[in-house]
């Protein structure tokens, strides 16, 4: 039997996919969680050998819980499963040791195939997804430009960001700034949104 765990916010789609897998005969769901700060305990408790994560959920989104999931349970495959196919998702999930990543309206037994194929120690990627994210390329922001985006989501002032990260604010500014450049937007507002679209947040 494969022993799979699903991460997902929303009930309904969680419920459907456990459902979807639970009528394979070699598949059973042992742990399901909704939210990213769930995963690796629920992990430790049943001791999966793939988790099916969603990449935006509350508390830690699925690609930190990827991580954290491969350093604390290592013999467990992860696929990250979402309705956002997004390039920059794909190189993130990959660098955060996802061997899988699907889009949720990918059919069913495409993704039955893909718990099964990572199960053997394979890596299964949406193919339309891998070809567009080796067209755009990885993100060009540094870790630091990304922290400040990512703090300034909310409309917080340069001054609100700068105490969040410990950074003076003519360092905030210079970030902001390099990450507008880098994204070919006019204002702030417009670099978040756009690096959101590409998945570099």
């Amino acid at each position: 039997m494969i022993r799979v765990l699903l991460a997902d916010d929303q009930a309904l789609v969680r419920g459907a996919l456990a459902s979807m897998l639970g009528l394979e005969a070699d598949i059973e769901v042992v742990a399901q969680v909704s939210s990213g700060d769930q995963v690796v305990a629920a992990a430790r408790e049943t001791n999966p050998d793939v988790a099916l994560l969603d990449v935006q959920m509350p508390g830690k989104d699925g690609l930190t819980a990827a991580a954290e999931l491969r350093d604390a349970l290592p013999s467990c495959r992860v696929v990250i499963c979402t309705t956002f196919g997004r390039p920059g998702y794909l190189a993130r999930a990959m660098s955060a040791g996802a061997a899988g990543f699907v889009v949720k309206d990918a059919p069913p037994e495409q993704l039955v195939d893909a718990v099964r194929r990572v199960h053997s120690g394979l890596r299964v990627v949406d193919p339309v997804l891998a070809a567009e994210s080796l067209a755009s390329g990885s993100s060009p922001l540094t870790d630091r430009e990304r922290d400040v985006l990512l703090a300034a989501r909310d409309g917080g002032t340069v001054s609100d960001v700068a105490k969040a990260l410990h950074l003076s604010e003519g360092t905030v500014r210079n970030h902001l700034s390099s990450a507008i450049g880098k994204t070919g937007a006019r204002t702030r507002a417009e670099a978040i949104r756009l690096a959101e679209e590409r998945g570099w947040l």
